[in-house]
């Protein structure tokens, strides 16, 4: 399958401007299957309060942006993973949509907020999904989430064979340690990145897809705005054996440490 992160620098507060922009990049795409979004794609990141994040904020059942994920995805015939700004009644999540040609395939709501986010979001409330489609199974993490790493293995463990990650990356670590993250759990993993400064914020770029056995097989520059292509087989994910004799999950204790619950 062909895989496709946009790593851009989103337009704060203004959804139209930023759809234009994703809109111009992804006409540069010949080819596609997946195509993976940094995280608050939509409205870019720095709110200065709550009531600013609700003013910017959509209901997933009545989102332009999402509206137009949709036509993206039904126009490519492929799936699209986004962040994006969303509203349930009187409460916000930084939340990720996996869009498919027929609409929403699923959403995911960031688990672990980071910093000023936690006066801003509610805590995700939907777990950890992992969602089939016609491509493989696939599950979502956001950003901050990459520190922990029983979410990488509770999405491994109810197997998913892509995880999509998007990605508003300030601190200089995740880049480094997420091929580990796909060798450990031998999957592939897409973290979509942002560029660009919002007040003292300057996120990191070097989007990244790493492989199975712990390759990086694709990465963006620090600062430009482009599209980040690999062709993968997603087969290569069934495949848990380190060794001969050793299975990453079949020779796990789960005796000694537990099961995360799966």
């Amino acid at each position: 399958m062909h895989l496709s992160i946009i790593q851009l620098s989103p337009v704060f507060g203004n959804i139209e401007k930023n759809i234009e922009k994703i809109r111009k990049l992804t006409e540069k795409i010949k080819k596609t299957d997946l195509i993976v979004l940094p995280e608050l794609a939509s409205t870019g990141y720095k709110f200065k309060d709550r009531d600013e994040a609700i003013l910017l904020s959509e209901r997933a059942q009545n989102s332009r942006y999402l509206e137009f994920l949709s036509e993206l995805a039904a126009k490519n015939n492929c799936y699209v993973v986004s962040g994006f700004n969303e509203r349930e009644k009187d409460k916000l999540y930084n939340s990720s949509v996996l869009m498919g040609p027929e609409g929403i395939t699923g959403i995911y709501r960031k688990l672990h907020l980071f910093w000023d986010e936690k006066k801003i979001f509610e805590p995700g409330n939907l777990g950890l999904p992992v969602f089939d489609t016609e491509i493989g199974k696939i599950g979502m993490q956001i950003c901050f989430d990459w520190m922990f790493p029983e979410a990488w293995r509770v999405l491994a463990l109810k197997g998913a064979v892509l995880i999509a990650h998007p990605a508003n990356l300030v601190l200089p670590y995740c880049q480094s340690v997420t091929p580990s993250y796909s060798l450990v759990n031998r999957l592939f993993i897409a973290t979509a990145n942002r560029i660009g400064t919002e007040e003292e914020l300057t996120f990191t770029g070097n989007s990244v897809i790493t492989n199975p056995i712990g390759q990086t097989i694709a990465y963006g520059h620090v600062d430009k705005e482009e599209i980040i292509t690999a062709e993968i087989d997603l087969r290569l994910s069934a495949n848990k054996k380190i060794t001969p004799e050793n299975d990453a999950f079949e020779d796990r204790r789960t005796d000694v440490y537990g099961n995360f619950g799966i």
